[in-house]
C-alpha cells in the first residue's frame, strides 16, 4: 500500500474514553416533558441501569424524577466525565464554554444548525473546536445523535434503546438447544459489532437491523458534523477495542483520509473488518453531503480504491452493510473463494448461476468423476454439480441433507458453503432444517456455512433461526442478498495486491511552471521510462525543416505553450506532412491558427514528431490527490472512456502483475487479446507505463497530474508509445 506519514494528525486533544465509558453525565437541558430531548436521555440511562452518577442541569426545576436539578453549568462538580446538551443552538456556544471551565471530559451537541447552516454557524462550529481543542475536551457533534456503548450499558442517545434486546447473544429456547461447543462458538470468538456513523438517523437505522437479527454489538457513534471529532477518532478507539470484530461505518466523507487508511489496514492486520457504506457516488449526492454534514464531498472514485486497497469492504446498500457485518461476526471465520451451493431446484441453480456470473463470485465446476464423496452421498439420478439441484428428494429422505451437507464441507475445493431451501411451512422446515443443523452441530466443519430461504415470507419456526444463529450459521430470507454479501467478503480475501518492486523515482521539476508544456513533460518522463515516439522542438520553419529530414517524413506540428493545454482545440496540431512544402504551408497555418484562437499566446516552439503507426488508442492519467495521495487511470481512448465511462482507477504502487489483472478488468480487455482475429497487444507494455508513471508519482509529489493521451498500443513484442503528454505541478500553495 501507498506509504502513508509515520504519524497522522489526530484530531483530540482529550480523553475519547471519558466520552465512550463514562462514569458520570450530565445532562444539560434536563427535562421531565415526555418526548423531550433531556427527559428521552434519562428514561434511556435509568431504564438501562446505568451505573455512574448523573447530573441533571435545568434552572426551572428543582428535581425531575426524584433526581435534584442544578441551576447552571457552573454548580457541575468539576471533572464530570460528559455532558449531554440538549438545549437550542442559540445557547450551545456559551456552555461549552462553561463546560470547558468547569474541566468536563467530553460533550455531546444534539443541536442542528452549525457548519451545515451557512457562515455563521461554520464559525460557531469552528470556535467550538478551539474551545475543545484548549480544554483538552472530546466534543461529539454538533448536529448528532450521541452514542452508545452497550457492554457499559450507557445509551447517551435520545432515540429509545433497549439494550438487552440488541446486545444479547441468541437465546435458543430449551426444546431446540444446540450443544455446548456449539452454543460457545460465538463467545468464544468475542465478535461484537462497532458502528460508526456520520449520520445520526442511519446510525439508529442501522443499530436497530443489526438487533433485530440479534448481533452483538459494542458501540454505536454518530459523529454528526465533526467539529472536534472524527469519524477516524472513533475508529482508532474501536480497534483497540478486544471485543469488537467488525466496524460498521456509514460515511459521507473522510476529514482525515491518512488517519483512516491506517486504521483500514491496521484493522485487516489485526484481523478485524470495517465495512463501509458511503454516499455520494451521485453529483447530486456530493452536493447533498455539504448541507447535511457541512463536508465537502471528495472524490468517490479515488477514496474507493485506496480504501479497498488498505482493505475495507464495501456495501452499496444498508441492508447489505448489515448482511456483511452479520456473516463476518457469526462464521468462525470470513468467507473465501470457493463457494458450493446446494438446492433443491433446476430452476433454482440456474439462476445461481446467472448470478454468481453477474457478480463476478466463482463457483467451482464439479463433477460425478472428480467427486466420490459427493457421488456416493446423492441418489442415483441427482448429478453431481455446482450449484447442486436435490429435487425433492430431501422430503422423502431427510437424511439426504445432512450427507451432502459433510461432503461439501469436506471438500477441500469448498471454503463456503450456501444452503438454499425452499422453507415452504412449518411443517417442510421441521423436515429439511434439523438434517442441516445436525451436520453443522456434530460435523463442526469450521468453515463458513449460511442458510437462505427461497421463499421470503415463508413461515419459519423462530426456533430454527436462532438454533443456526447459535451454530455460527447466518440466516437470510433471500438467496440473492446472501450470495451478494459473500461476493463482497470473497473479492475482501481475495485482494492481496502486491506493491510495486520500484522504488520511487524524483524528478526534477522547472522551477516557475504550473503547466508543464508536452515538449518539456515528454523531456522529463522519457529517462524514467516513460516510452514516446522520435521528435524534437523546433523555434523557426527552417529548424522544423531540418528536424523533419532527420525524423523522415510524415510527420507531425504541435503548437508548445504552458497556456494552451488543449492544442487541437486551437487548431494547433496538424498531422501527416508529407514533404518540406506542406511542413512549410502547415507551419504558417499554425501560427495563423494559435493567433486566432488566443492573440495573447506566445508559443515556446512547436515540436516536430515522426508519424507513428497506427493501434489500439488507450489513455493514461496519473494524479498526486493531497489529501489520499497517487493513483492511476487506465482506459480506452476515445468515447469509450468519455462516454462508456470504462476505466480503472488503480493505486500507483501495484506490482506489474496486479496492473495487468486491473487491465484486464476494463470491460473492453477483449480488445487487447486478439478479439476476432485481430494481433493479442503488448499489456505487458502498458502495463510497464503504468508502473513507471506510479514510480514517477510515489518519487515527485509536486507533480499534481500526468496526462498521456493518447498512448498507442501495438501488437506483442512492439511496444507502446505515448503521443502527447501533459503535466501540472504543485503552485505551491497549501491545499485545502
Amino acid at each position: 500500500m501507498t506509504a502513508l506519514p509515520e504519524t497522522a494528525p489526530a484530531s483530540l486533544t482529550g480523553d475519547i474514553a471519558r466520552l465512550l465509558r463514562p462514569r458520570s453525565v450530565a445532562i444539560v437541558g434536563a427535562s421531565a416533558t415526555p418526548g423531550a430531548l433531556g427527559a428521552s436521555l434519562l428514561d434511556n440511562l435509568e431504564r438501562n441501569g446505568f451505573a455512574g452518577e448523573i447530573h441533571l442541569i435545568n434552572p426551572k426545576r428543582a428535581e425531575i424524577g426524584g433526581r435534584p436539578c442544578l441551576a447552571s453549568v457552573e454548580q457541575l462538580p468539576p471533572g464530570v466525565d460528559v455532558a449531554v446538551l440538549a438545549i437550542p443552538q442559540p445557547a450551545v456556544l456559551e456552555t461549552v464554554r462553561a463546560l470547558a471551565a468547569r474541566q468536563v471530559g467530553a460533550a455531546i451537541i444534539f443541536s442542528a444548525g452549525f457548519a451545515e447552516a451557512g457562515e455563521e454557524g461554520l464559525a460557531q462550529q469552528r470556535e467550538i473546536a478551539d474551545i475543545a481543542r484548549r480544554a483538552g475536551m472530546v466534543i461529539e457533534g454538533p448536529n448528532c445523535l450521541g452514542c452508545i456503548n452497550y457492554a457499559a450499558r450507557t445509551p447517551l442517545t435520545f432515540v429509545q434503546v433497549d439494550i438487552d434486546a440488541s446486545n444479547v447473544p441468541t437465546h435458543v429456547p430449551a426444546s431446540a438447544a444446540p450443544s455446548a461447543a456449539a452454543s460457545g462458538a460465538m463467545g468464544e470468538m468475542g465478535a461484537h459489532i462497532g458502528v460508526v456513523s456520520q449520520s445520526g438517523a442511519m446510525m439508529t437505522v442501522l443499530c436497530t437491523t443489526l438487533a433485530s437479527r440479534k448481533l452483538p454489538l459494542s458501540y454505536a457513534v454518530s459523529t454528526g458534523n465533526e467539529a472536534a471529532s472524527h469519524a477516524e477518532d472513533y475508529v482508532h478507539y474501536l480497534l483497540d477495542d478486544p471485543g469488537t470484530r467488525v466496524i460498521a461505518m456509514i460515511v459521507e466523507q473522510f476529514r482525515q483520509p491518512a488517519r483512516m487508511l491506517q486504521a483500514v489496514a491496521r484493522a485487516r492486520a489485526q484481523g478485524q473488518l470495517i465495512v463501509l457504506l458511503h454516499p455520494g457516488k451521485s453529483s447530486a449526492a456530493r452536493a447533498s453531503a455539504a448541507t447535511h454534514t457541512g463536508a465537502m464531498a471528495g472524490d468517490y472514485a479515488l477514496m474507493r480504491t485506496k480504501m479497498q486497497r488498505a482493505g475495507a469492504v464495501f456495501a452499496e446498500t444498508l441492508e447489505e452493510l448489515g448482511d456483511i457485518a452479520e456473516i463476518a461476526v457469526r462464521c468462525p471465520r470470513l468467507p473465501a473463494p470457493g463457494v458450493a451451493v446446494l438446492g433443491e431446484s433446476g430452476a433454482f441453480k440456474a439462476l445461481t448461476l446467472d448470478w454468481a456470473e453477474e457478480l463476478g463470485l466463482p463457483l467451482p465446476a464439479i463433477g460425478d468423476a472428480d467427486s466420490p464423496a459427493l457421488r456416493q452421498a446423492l441418489p442415483p439420478f441427482v448429478g453431481v454439480s455446482n450449484p447442486l439441484d436435490l429435487t425433492a428428494q430431501g422430503l422423502v429422505d431427510p437424511d439426504l441433507y445432512e450427507r451432502v451437507l459433510r461432503a461439501l464441507c469436506d471438500d477441500a475445493r469448498f471454503d463456503t458453503i450456501l444452503v438454499g431451501l425452499i422453507q415452504g411451512d412449518p411443517l417442510t422446515c421441521g423436515i429439511k432444517m434439523p438434517p442441516v443443523l445436525r451436520a453443522v452441530r456434530e460435523g463442526k466443519p469450521g468453515k463458513p456455512i449460511i442458510c437462505a430461504g427461497l421463499d421470503e415470507g415463508a413461515q419459519v419456526p423462530a426456533a430454527f433461526i436462532d438454533e443456526m444463529r447459535a451454530l455460527g450459521i447466518p440466516y437470510f430470507p433471500s438467496t440473492e442478498r446472501a450470495l451478494r454479501a459473500l461476493q463482497r467478503l470473497c473479492a475482501f480475501a481475495q485482494r492481496q495486491p502486491q506493491p510495486s518492486a520500484l522504488a520511487p523515482q524524483p524528478l526534477a521539476l522547472p522551477a516557475g511552471r504550473t503547466v508543464v508544456p508536452e515538449y518539456e513533460a515528454k523531456r522529463l518522463l522519457a529517462p524514467a521510462g516513460i516510452p514516446f515516439g522520435p521528435g524534437r522542438l523546433a523555434t523557426s520553419a527552417d529548424e522544423a525543416v531540418a528536424i523533419a529530414a532527420e525524423l523522415g517524413y510524415p510527420v507531425a506540428l504541435k503548437a508548445q505553450a504552458a497556456q494552451l493545454s488543449h492544442k487541437s482545440d486551437a487548431g494547433g496540431v496538424l498531422l501527416n506532412l508529407g514533404d518540406e512544402a506542406a511542413l512549410r504551408a502547415a507551419w504558417a497555418q499554425l501560427h495563423a491558427n494559435v493567433a486566432q484562437y488566443d492573440a495573447s499566446l506566445q508559443l515556446e516552439g512547436v515540436l516536430v514528431e515522426a508519424m507513428g503507426q497506427r493501434g489500439l488508442e488507450l489513455i493514461i492519467g496519473a494524479r498526486n490527490d493531497p489529501q489520499w495521495g497517487p493513483a492511476i487511470l487506465i482506459g480506452l481512448g476515445g468515447v469509450t472512456a468519455e462516454v462508456m465511462r470504462d476505466v480503472r482507477l488503480i493505486d500507483a504502487d501495484l506490482s506489474h502483475a496486479d496492473i495487468l489483472a486491473e487491465i484486464n478488468q476494463l470491460q473492453a480487455a477483449a480488445l487487447l487479446h486478439g478479439y476476432r482475429g485481430a494481433p493479442k497487444l503488448d499489456v505487458h507494455a502498458l502495463a510497464d507505463i503504468v508502473l513507471r508513471l506510479g514510480q514517477i508519482l510515489r518519487g515527485t509529489p509536486a507533480i499534481r497530474e500526468i496526462d498521456l493521451n493518447p498512448v498507442v498500443l501495438y501488437p506483442q513484442g512492439q511496444g507502446a508509445i505515448a503521443l502527447d503528454a501533459l503535466m501540472l505541478l504543485d503552485d505551491g500553495m497549501p491545499k485545502a
